[in-house]
């Protein structure tokens, strides 16, 4: 009897009961060790709290080459007032899993739920299997680059961690994520009229494999709205904040400001006259955005107006989204940057930069500029993470493996692509030489995102094609 995914199921279902965040998957570690101990399997688990779970072959495989599942446990936390705590309650409708005004885990839940039911299931034919989940893969990739070189044996891998069920994704971008300080003065606010401007509605997404989509980031929004309303009044700004995660676009925000009686009018006009651009600009391809004004409670304090100005000179400069296509690759990005938060701090403003770019040194010079910029403004900057691009070799005997399976299988042949998101892949060709890797997954749509949401069928599909080619590469 072919093995189903009804244990897929109810393993993400457990998974999505434990808070996992990025920088904070101890209680999923946990998870993990425990479940290799109940199987009565060996795991080793590294102070980043990357677990690794071995599995013997079954008896007549034992001499087969290794085979590594890589997934990570981390994930983008979107629409969670408390993501430390709270579980994720997903739901099915019309064919798709979601999750009620949250991001729902499946970048990167569904591909480890499906290498735990493979650990899980003795009917599966295998060889020597290594389980490896990676920590902090959304937020700095610090677990995949700080592994040691004899965490793994294994040099052939099936990354679970693709979102393009018809794709084996064969190369990734490289990327560099980067935090901005910019120091700030707190002042004594001034009498006047509060008033809280919100950008809401924005579809958001992932900041690689969305951001040739044409969204409105609210990065954008409130720079245009701040630097016009800078020409037509006089106001002080007690707080910015934008985004919700660093790897996403940003699809929401919030300033609150004060200004003189007499200027209301004013901003009144000039938040018309954003939703008007709203519209007009991204009417097609981000529809719900939208700026409204209310009033709020006086604050004590607000920020330097030198501050405020330094962000905008900033913003002015540095790119937000397709920086350049690929002139190699047909429809693919390849450089794009992106603003993903802006948060106020009691004594600086943190900016997020996220550059993606399939030339490393591409990616590196872009990287530095926007620290050039930052700096000028006053801003410190820090590299946090810096991840190279990864190129798999299409023509490998593996990967026409992999392509042969799907098509055995499913009875069709998937695309061989490099895509605008970054993966681990770069790390673990530093760290083991001779790996090779193929990226396969079910169909996840608007990851990052509160729209996150996974076709059922495809994670029945892409079972399948991962238990048959266990056993055709053991």
């Amino acid at each position: 009897m072919r093995p189903t995914t009804e244990r897929v199921f109810q393993i993400f279902k457990e998974l999505n009961q434990i808070p996992r965040p990025s920088h904070h998957e101890e209680r999923v570690a946990d998870y993990l060790c425990q479940f290799a101990e109940r199987l009565h399997l060996t795991y080793k688990r590294d102070a980043e709290n990357c677990v690794v779970i071995s599995k013997p072959a079954p008896p007549g495989h034992e001499g087969a080459e290794p085979i590594v599942l890589l997934n990570h446990m981390d994930m983008v936390c979107v629409g969670m007032s408390d993501p430390l705590n709270a579980p994720i309650e997903a739901y099915v409708e019309n064919g798709w899993m979601k999750a009620h005004g949250t991001s729902l885990g499946a970048d990167n839940g569904i591909g480890l739920s499906m290498a735990l039911a493979v650990l899980e299931n003795d009917d599966i034919v295998h060889g020597p299997l290594e389980v490896m989940t990676t920590t902090n893969e959304e937020d700095g990739m610090s677990g995949a680059s700080q592994l040691s070189k004899d965490f793994l044996r294994g040099r052939k891998v099936i990354n679970l961690d693709s979102e393009d069920y018809d794709t084996i994704t064969t190369g990734a971008a490289g990327a560099c994520l980067q935090f901005h300080r910019l120091p700030v003065v707190r002042q004594t606010a001034p009498a006047g009229v509060w008033q809280s401007i919100r950008f809401e509605g924005g579809l958001g997404g992932h900041s690689g494999v969305d951001i040739n989509k044409g969204r409105c980031s609210a990065t954008v929004a409130v720079r245009r709205l701040l630097a016009n309303l800078h020409e037509a009044c006089r106001f002080d700004v007690a707080s910015v904040n934008v985004g919700e995660a660093n790897a996403s676009i940003a699809s929401s925000a919030e300033v609150v400001l004060c200004l003189a009686v007499e200027d209301v009018a004013v901003l009144e006009q000039q938040v018309a006259q954003m939703n008007a651009w709203l519209h007009e600009a991204f009417g097609g391809s981000d529809p719900k955005m939208h700026c409204t004004l209310s009033a709020c409670e006086p604050l004590q304090t607000a920020i330097n107006t030198e501050a405020i100005e330094a962000l905008l000179r900033a913003l002015e400069q540095v790119p937000q989204g397709v920086v350049k296509m690929s002139e190699t690759m047909q429809d693919t990005v390849e450089t794009s940057n992106n603003v993903g938060r802006i948060v106020t701090e009691a004594d600086h403003l943190f900016i997020s930069t996220h550059t993606r770019s399939f030339i490393d040194s591409v990616m590196e010079r872009l990287s530095k500029d926007i620290a050039t910029v930052f700096a000028a403004c006053g801003a410190k900057s820090e590299t946090v993470m810096s991840a190279p691009a990864w190129q798999e070799d299409q023509h490998s005997a593996f990967l026409q493996l992999t392509s042969d399976t799907f098509l055995d299988v499913l009875g069709w042949r998937p695309r061989m692509v490099a895509m605008h998101f970054v993966l681990e892949a770069g790390f673990f060709v530093e760290h083991y030489p001779g790996i090779q890797m193929a990226s396969i997954g079910p169909r996840i749509v608007e990851p990052h995102s509160t729209s996150e949401r996974v076709e059922l069928s495809t994670i029945e599909d892409i079972w399948q094609v991962l238990i048959e080619l266990l056993k055709r590469l053991a």
